[in-house]
């Protein structure tokens, strides 16, 4: 083809460039099928583990070869991989996590007229909501590892799916709301299903929003890929149905919509954003990157009122009908994870490495600080998410958290701004998780899978340094 001004153009062929990233894809596809379908978390860590690398390394080939996709032809198959590698989730019941067991009580209950904060999962008084899916009886049935017991009258011993089914629970308002939603619009006996599919959709709403954005912004539409086809999406989000998926997608809107100049758009998407933190509370962290380089208050206020205003009044409805704390279990959870104890557990591994551990804590606080400092002072407003990035990069790598979910936010954000080497974060969580049981200290797999993911943060951010100083301002102009 002869342009009319210049010499002749060669169109790229669409079928042989999309050949490797189709193939990769497939085969990421059947090893998630192998992963999922393998019930070894308790029974076989060291293999489960290692069919986990297998999908990581598989993901980064893919990655590779979609690079070599011209731009206007990436669309279609990361979309087409959204679909498929998010159906890999639905092969099998939740595998690593008992989460969604909660999710389906609380629905439960809250479609019988009682409040979720009221009421633990084995208090007599919803004993009447219980049936044999989630409350098993019988020895053969309350023998699993993933099983607990319960108070029981009588020889037929009594247990539950749910995991502390002694404490309220501890999900927010909006996550509350959403499990009520499946419950009503889940057929009868559907069990864990509804909570897969609902989740499998959320996680498909967050790569065409993050498409969407990128698209907007003229950014490189591969990067959707990040998401779309990360080993954690399927594995966390779909098949465990963890409702982080939820704030994912409604964090990812948010800063979409705060990176406007707009005061009516910045303040969508401080509503958003509040609606984000009424999911699951962690997406508070991304609100420094939302105020990335703001300089005016209205500015800061724009975003800041709107999100706690939204935040509060969706408590409001929840605090009127409870009869006890809306904050449920989570001040126990906090200890019981150890965030209190810098001492024990594998929370601040790296921390502890250089430092005593009461010091924990407090250089945490100080680093943290510091890192919020800059991002509000020298971050790019018309990039915030980029921001929120740098602040839950580095919050993860200071807390080290043991639960391979928690990472689906970082795997969102790394999906907007596109520094692919943050996803060390997010292979270091099932690192510990899982592979911290086959060697029997969680703290020494932490310490190893969180220090390495940071070299890896490090040495890349070092090298793009270096490489945008060897261009020249020149080069970086144009």
């Amino acid at each position: 083809m002869r342009t009319a001004t210049g010499p002749r153009v060669r169109s790229v062929p669409a079928v042989p460039v999309l050949v490797a990233p189709v193939l990769a894809l497939c085969a990421l596809v059947g090893a998630l099928v192998w992963t999922i379908g393998y019930d070894g978390n308790f029974t076989d860590p060291a293999g489960l583990s290692w069919r986990y690398a297998a999908c990581w390394a598989l993901f980064a080939l893919a990655l590779l070869a979609l690079r070599r996709v011209p731009a206007r032809l990436v669309v279609a198959p990361v979309l087409a991989g959204a679909f498929a590698v998010a159906a890999t989730g639905l092969v099998a019941e939740p595998r690593t996590s008992t989460d969604a067991y909660r999710y389906a009580w609380d629905g439960r209950v809250q479609s019988a007229g009682v409040s979720p904060y009221d009421h633990a999962p084995q208090d007599p008084a919803l004993a009447r909501l219980r049936d044999p899916w989630l409350f098993p009886a019988g020895a053969a049935a309350c023998s699993g590892p993933d099983r607990a017991r319960i108070p029981y009258s009588g020889p037929v011993p009594r247990c539950t799916r749910i995991n502390r089914p002694s404490v309220h629970t501890i999900y927010p308002p909006v996550a509350e709301a959403y499990f009520l939603a499946v419950d009503r619009l889940s057929p009868g006996g559907a069990r864990h299903k509804p909570l897969q599919i609902g989740a499998g959709v959320l996680s498909l709403a967050v790569t065409g929003a993050l498409l969407l954005i990128l698209r907007r912004r003229g950014a490189d539409p591969r990067r959707a890929a990040y998401w779309a086809w990360c080993p954690a999406v399927p594995i966390e989000a779909v098949n465990n149905a963890h409702v982080d998926v939820l704030g994912v997608l409604l964090a990812v809107a948010g800063l979409g919509l705060v990176a406007a100049r707009s005061l009516r758009r910045r303040a969508c998407g401080g509503l958003v954003l509040g609606a984000a933190v009424a999911t699951k509370l962690m997406p508070a962290i991304v609100l420094p990157g939302a105020l990335s380089g703001v300089r005016r208050v209205r500015d800061a206020v724009a975003v800041l009122l709107p999100a706690a205003a939204f935040t509060a009044l969706a408590y409001l409805p929840y605090v009127l009908l409870s009869h006890g704390s809306v904050l449920g279990y989570l001040g126990g959870y906090v200890a019981e994870e150890g965030y209190e104890d810098p001492s024990a557990g594998s929370r601040y591994a790296l921390l502890r490495l250089v430092l005593p551990g009461e010091w924990a804590v407090p250089v945490l606080a100080a680093a943290m600080a510091g890192v919020c400092g800059y991002v509000l002072w020298r971050g790019d407003p018309r990039r915030p998410w980029s921001g929120a990035l740098l602040v839950t990069g580095w919050a993860f790598a200071l807390l080290t958290p043991g639960y391979s979910w928690y990472a689906l936010l970082l795997v969102g954000l790394v999906a907007l701004d596109g520094r692919w080497e943050w996803l060390g974060i997010a292979v270091a969580g099932p690192a510990v998780y899982v592979t911290g049981q086959a060697f029997g200290s969680r703290g020494a797999v932490s310490a190893t899978a969180y220090g390495a993911a940071v070299l890896l943060v490090l040495v890349v951010t070092v090298v793009r340094w270096r490489r945008r100083r060897g261009e020249g301002p020149g080069a970086r102009s144009a």
